[in-house]
């Protein structure tokens, strides 16, 4: 079968190539998934450069994510060859088939198409714990989101409106903040560069916010932690500026705000009964049509090297999917 395999790690995707890999063997407890789409993260990038903090053996195939359609199952399993389903491991997605540990899949609520589901899972799996799980999103908080044209920034502004929090949608780029506003209808869009915090108390009419969501990192953490409520949280998210930011500790003491570390699918495994009501509170939000994934682009694996390219140049609102 075709697989996006990562032979070598390099900064501009030398070591990748689309290759001719064994077809995967389901192993008990797992389902074999034809896949049907497989979304971008930017963890997928980084892990071809070494950047990450998982560093998988080479060489891997590439993917964290993916739709698609049961190929076979245990006899005794939930799901039955035909189910469409959504679900994900830490490398292998960007591939024509996939087996799966069952616990890790989920079937594709009927509002969402199947480059939707794809899409769903990681990011929203993200905002969810942020936002909700450690951040305690209450209905009319102020919501600061960072990074809000990546996927996992859209999906918390997405998640953020459908639980009544009023919304900043920021970016660092100002030709993004028109499709901010079409892609999540925020309460506000921000450009994100230099000093803001002015902005955000104009906007917030002084209260400043209850939750900043930051993927960022740099000179946008460093800025946000003049933008926090008392008493509010900063939920770091990552790292997608570059530069790993310090913090001295009298401005959380003085300000009484909390900085709040996310590690998303480790807080999942850590506390696996959290973990599936994370994944069914989400499932619950996505059936009832109260949250939309957004699609950038579709393109055919074989287009790989244009999606990695395009996300590297930070070109992407929302989400690109791969279909083989």
């Amino acid at each position: 079968m075709k697989a996006l395999l990562v032979r070598s790690l390099s900064p501009d995707l030398a070591g990748v190539e689309l290759a001719d890999v064994p077809s995967p063997q389901r192993g008990p407890g797992q389902v074999l998934v034809k896949v049907r789409a497989a979304s971008l993260n930017f963890p997928d990038l980084l892990m071809t450069r070494g950047e990450y903090q998982l560093k998988p053996e080479l060489p891997f195939v590439a993917g964290l994510e993916l739709s698609g359609e049961v190929i076979e199952a245990d006899a005794d399993s939930t799901f039955h060859p035909g189910d469409l389903v959504f679900g994900g491991q830490k490398t292998g997605c960007f591939a024509e088939e996939v087996a799966l540990d069952a616990a890790t899949v989920r079937k594709v609520p009927p509002a969402l198409s199947l480059p939707q589901a794809a899409a769903f899972g990681a990011a929203y799996g993200t905002a969810y714990t942020a936002l909700v799980e450690l951040g305690g999103l209450r209905p009319g908080q102020w919501v600061l989101v960072h990074g809000a044209s990546g996927g996992v920034g859209l999906a918390a502004c997405d998640l953020a409106k459908a639980l009544g929090a009023r919304v900043i949608a920021a970016s660092g780029s100002a030709a993004k903040l028109e499709a901010l506003q079409a892609a999540c209808q925020p309460d506000a869009v921000l450009l994100a560069k230099g000093k803001f915090r002015e902005a955000v108390a104009e906007i917030t009419g002084g209260a400043l916010c209850d939750l900043v969501y930051d993927p960022v990192g740099g000179d946008v953490f460093d800025e946000s932690t003049r933008c926090v409520a008392f008493g509010g949280k900063l939920l770091v998210v990552g790292f997608a500026g570059g530069r790993i930011a310090d913090i001295a500790t009298n401005i959380p003491l003085i300000k009484g705000f909390s900085v709040v570390g996310v590690r998303a699918g480790e807080y999942a495994r850590r506390f696996p009964e959290r973990g599936r009501a994370i994944r069914d509170a989400m499932l619950e939000l996505a059936a009832a049509g109260k949250l939309h994934p957004h699609i950038d682009r579709v393109l055919p694996l074989e287009h790989w090297r244009e999606a990695f390219e395009a996300m590297a140049r930070r070109e992407v609102v929302g989400k690109i999917v791969l279909e083989p």
